[in-house]
C-alpha cells in the first residue's frame, strides 16, 4: 500500500473545462492510472496526450498491463473552502511482479493523442512488488483537486 498524491497536469484541466473527460461513477470517461520507469520526464504546463509519455510506462507483463488499469470513480464532490474533489477508489495491481517510479492519471483513448493526461504522482523513488500487491491508495480528499479563489 502506498498513499500518494497526484499533480494536474496544466492541459488535464483544460480538457476537463472542454467536455474531453467526464468524471463521474456512471457514465464516466475510461480513466485510468499507469506506472511509469524510472526515466519518465514530464512537463506540467506543455505535455497533453499518452502519445507525449507512453514510451516511458513499465513494460507490460508479471501482472501488469500496457496503457494502465482502468480506474472506478467516484462522483465529483465540493468537499469545503472552495474544493471540488475528483476521487476514485484505490487501484490494485494483483500477483504482481512491477516495479515503478511515477504514475500518470489520464482519460484512455485507443488513440493515443486523444488519450489526455490529467495527472501524475512521483513515488518518490522505486517502489515494488514481488509476486503480490501493487496498491496505490488514493489520499481521503481525492486523487485530484481543483482550488477556486
Amino acid at each position: 500500500d502506498m498513499a500518494v498524491s497526484a499533480k494536474w497536469f496544466t492541459l488535464g484541466k483544460k480538457h476537463l473545462a472542454w467536455g474531453d473527460v467526464v468524471w463521474k461513477a456512471a457514465g464516466g470517461s475510461d480513466i485510468r492510472v499507469a506506472l511509469m520507469k524510472t526515466t519518465f520526464s514530464w512537463n506540467q504546463d506543455t505535455m497533453e496526450s499518452w502519445a507525449d509519455v507512453s514510451a516511458q510506462e513499465i513494460a507490460a507483463g508479471s501482472g501488469y498491463t500496457a496503457n494502465g488499469a482502468p480506474m472506478t470513480l467516484i462522483d465529483a464532490a465540493y468537499s469545503s473552502s472552495k474544493v471540488v474533489i475528483l476521487d476514485a477508489n484505490d487501484v490494485t495491481w494483483t500477483s504482481s511482479t512491477i516495479t515503478a517510479y511515477y504514475a500518470v492519471v489520464l482519460k484512455y483513448n485507443a488513440t493515443a493523442a486523444q488519450a489526455y493526461l490529467l495527472g501524475y504522482v512521483d513515488f518518490g523513488g522505486a517502489v515494488s512488488s514481488t509476486n503480490g500487491d501493487f496498491k496505490i491508495t488514493w489520499p481521503a480528499d481525492g486523487v485530484l483537486k481543483d482550488t477556486v479563489s
